[in-house]
């Protein structure tokens, strides 16, 4: 499993992931409210990569990801 460290590699890892079999990747997106930490992961059963956060500007991140993923998936 890797832990990205900014936003930009926790993308790019996804896009690259997304590119070479969409049907096999999957997201998932927690909430921890005691730590105030929203942690997202995706994974294909061959790469995990996660990214962990505590701003609230990265939702917003991760709703333009979510719709450019959906719109790889419907196009292929």
């Amino acid at each position: 499993m890797t832990i990205a460290e900014t936003w930009e590699q926790f993308a790019q890892v996804v896009d690259m992931m997304f590119a070479e079999d969409p049907k096999r990747c999957r997201v998932t997106v927690s909430y921890q409210p005691a730590q105030g930490v929203l942690v997202l992961k995706v994974t294909n059963d061959h790469v995990t990569v996660k990214y962990k956060t505590e701003h609230a500007q990265d939702v917003k991140k991760l709703e333009k990801l979510t719709s450019q993923l959906m719109r790889q998936l419907v196009s292929k």
